[in-house]
């Protein structure tokens, strides 16, 4: 009885380690990016978000500190550049003339713009 105690306590300790493993692989992931990184995918994109968009909202949060390296452009206020775009949804990437409509992590517009 008791080592089938003691092999669940080592399943519940390894579980727990690759949880905790998983947990700081999503956060390097999503965040906690050096500026040389940012600012590399900063100078390859344009952001188009809206005031009232919650998607657009989490992808700013999702950046961080780092958003002010980002040229942000805001349909609610500027509606004739997002026109001139053909700029039909928010958030919406535009990296090398494509547009990749959406709330992107950082790994993902690390590999669109080919930073990092």
């Amino acid at each position: 009885m008791e080592d089938k105690n003691k092999r669940w306590v080592l399943v519940g300790v390894v579980v727990a380690i690759i949880v905790v493993i998983f947990l700081i692989n999503y956060a390097k992931s999503n965040g906690n990016h050096d500026d040389t990184v940012m600012k590399c995918i900063a100078s390859k994109t344009v952001l188009y978000v809206s005031k009232t968009c919650g998607h657009c909202a989490a992808q700013k949060e999702l950046l961080g500190e780092s958003i002010g390296y980002f040229e942000v452009i805001d349909c609610t206020t500027n509606y004739d550049a997002c026109a001139t775009e053909n700029i039909m949804a928010v958030p919406t990437w535009v990296i090398d003339g494509e547009k990749h409509t959406g709330k992107r992590s950082v790994t993902q517009l690390k590999e669109l713009t080919g930073c990092g």
